[in-house]
């Protein structure tokens, strides 16, 4: 599944970002704690670090992310150099209060009235940056909903007199690289639903869930898992939940559908899509293709028809 979500509002927001990060000294970049590779702009990244930003990055949703696979994410993550990395919930006030001193400690050379820290939220849509936003400043400044690219335009706000945040669109890239990212964004709801098949994410989701969470798949929906596939789970829902169609078959759509809301409201349990091995693990498994690839179109600039004038 090759997935190409890029709203158009998205381009003047990544430019606007650019334009922007020369502005400030920190960025927040709010990141889903159950796939936050994933979730993880490289867009992002080069902006900030052509400007030489530290950043912190916020694994939000960690209360519906499995919390041993996050814990070693957060280990991950604080071994890199102007990163510091912290898993919470941005709808718990008490998580979200954290976030003032540790941006404060990732820059110390700003948080004063003469010099204000300037902190810009970035991340992919759907992730929490306006809910981050609305909580830190306690009171409902950006607009928040459950479809992804709610936020359309920069925001810029005073926290307090010692610190200013810019909060902004949720941002995609053109071309997402890897087809499991693809999924596990869609199984997230960080892409729009005219842009996948729920039974293909739905299938995909049930896959990790056999490999990683059978005991939750089998507590959850009352059946038996052994022997089942990613469709075969979809099959099992419908049948265990009563979805027919007319004709007496299964309606996959409908279970697919379930399945993707008992992930991601949580009534499944704390599950993570991805870890720090099997994202090393995906990488290495994609490098020969990667390799032949380029190496393709290698060939091809420098074939003799493409050099001709």
């Amino acid at each position: 599944m090759s997935i190409k979500w890029f709203p158009g509002h998205m381009v003047s927001a990544r430019k606007k970002a650019a334009e922007t990060m020369e502005k400030i000294d920190l960025v927040i970049e709010v990141l889903d704690a159950r796939l936050p590779e994933a979730s993880c702009n490289p867009m992002i990244k080069e902006l900030r670090v052509h400007r030489q930003r530290p950043c912190l990055k916020i694994l939000n949703k960690a209360d519906l992310a499995d919390p041993a696979v996050t814990q070693a994410w957060l280990n991950y993550y604080n071994r890199q150099k102007d990163v510091k990395a912290v898993a919470l919930s941005c709808k718990k006030p008490g998580d979200v209060a954290k976030v003032p001193g540790l941006c404060e400690a990732l820059a110390p050379h700003r948080g004063t009235n003469l010099k204000p820290l300037r902190m810009m939220i970035m991340g992919i849509p759907n992730v929490g940056k306006s809910t981050l936003m609305n909580a830190l400043l306690n009171r409902r400044v950006a607009a928040v909903g459950d479809e992804p690219a709610v936020t359309k335009n920069q925001q810029r706000l005073e926290l307090n007199s010692r610190m200013s945040l810019t909060d902004t669109p949720g941002l995609m890239w053109p071309r997402i690289e890897y087809d499991s990212d693809g999924y596990m964004l869609a199984a997230s709801h960080a892409i729009g639903r005219n842009a996948v098949i729920d039974e293909e994410v739905a299938a995909f989701l049930g896959d990790i869930l056999l490999e990683r969470y059978p005991g939750l798949l089998a507590v959850r929906y009352g059946c038996a898992v052994e022997g089942l596939d990613g469709v075969g789970v979809i099959e099992a829902v419908a049948k265990k939940r009563g979805f027919r169609l007319k004709g007496g078959e299964p309606d996959l759509e409908k279970a697919a559908l379930i399945l993707l809301k008992d992930y991601r409201t949580g009534a499944l349990g704390r599950i993570s899509l991805e870890t720090p091995e099997t994202r090393v693990a995906m990488i290495k498994a994609h490098a020969p293709v990667k390799k032949e690839e380029q190496e393709k179109k290698q060939e091809s600039d420098l074939s003799p028809s493409s050099l001709q004038p």
